[in-house]
């Protein structure tokens, strides 16, 4: 698995920054990840007696393990950063009314599970409908460009 992307995050909000955290997982989640079975589209990360906690990540059920060793495919999972990049989260979180949004899942070159969390504000819907006439005018600019360089009517 090369890594799992939450696309929808860079719609709803403004990724000022982003981070890479590690996430406390059980074998059974780490192999259930692998085989493509998790979903970030809804997650979002929390913070709880000064630790940070991923909410509502879903990874579903490994067929392989044994149903006494099985995880809650729901459950809220703990990130590990360093106390520095907490405090410095925490303080963003509650003074700037920013959100942690998860945009990547992944495995680095020694095989630990890694999410990629955004510190982002969310957009309002006028602010994503600029956005999306923005990307329109930038594609039909394009293809005006290269009609004229071939010679084509517009």
């Amino acid at each position: 698995m090369k890594g799992l992307d939450n696309r929808g995050a860079r719609h709803k909000f403004r990724i000022e920054k982003e981070m890479e955290a590690g996430i406390c997982l059980s074998g059974s989640e780490v192999k259930a990840i692998r085989i493509g079975r998790a979903a970030i589209g809804d997650s979002f990360a929390l913070f709880k007696r000064g630790e940070l906690f991923l909410v509502n990540f879903h990874i579903g059920d490994y067929p392989q393990a044994i149903k006494s060793s099985q995880h809650a495919p729901r459950r809220e999972r703990k990130l590990l950063l360093h106390k520095k990049e907490l405090s410095r989260l925490s303080g963003s979180v509650q003074r700037g009314g920013m959100t942690l949004v998860p945009l990547r899942l992944f495995f680095n070159a020694r095989g630990i599970a890694k999410i990629n969390l955004g510190l982002g504000k969310g957009l309002a819907k006028a602010d994503r409908r600029a956005d999306i006439a923005e990307r329109d005018w930038q594609r039909r600019k394009v293809r005006l460009t290269h009609n004229r360089a071939i010679g084509g009517d517009d």
